[in-house]
């Protein structure tokens, strides 16, 4: 059963704070996620960085972060579209509980 979360209009969790790996489940599920060991490290490094500077990280910076923090096998950005879809840093905030990247659709 999923777990009730309050969300905003474009399914965004409204307070990070609540945010657990339940909710990161539920939340993937909603935009047909299955979550891997490789998904949740992405996951860990947006909320780290979120937390760190009150910035959702876009795009690049998500890829300089995983490059950064994993190597350049799964720093890049084909690595993160396959995990995450084509828009990775939209579905790595969503699933993570942050708010949505400014620029993204």
């Amino acid at each position: 059963m999923a777990l009730q979360l309050s969300l905003d209009k474009d399914g965004y969790l409204r307070d990070h704070m609540t945010w657990n790996a339940a909710a990161a489940e539920t939340l993937a599920i909603g935009v047909d996620i299955e979550l891997t060991p490789e998904h949740w490290q992405i996951i860990k490094l947006a909320r780290q960085f979120y937390l760190a500077t009150d910035v959702v990280p876009e795009t690049r910076p998500l890829v300089k972060l995983a490059r950064d923090a994993l190597g350049q096998e799964k720093g890049n950005s084909i690595h993160l579209m396959q995990l995450f879809g084509g828009s990775p840093a939209k579905y790595v905030a969503k699933i993570a509980g942050l708010p949505r990247p400014t620029n993204c659709l």
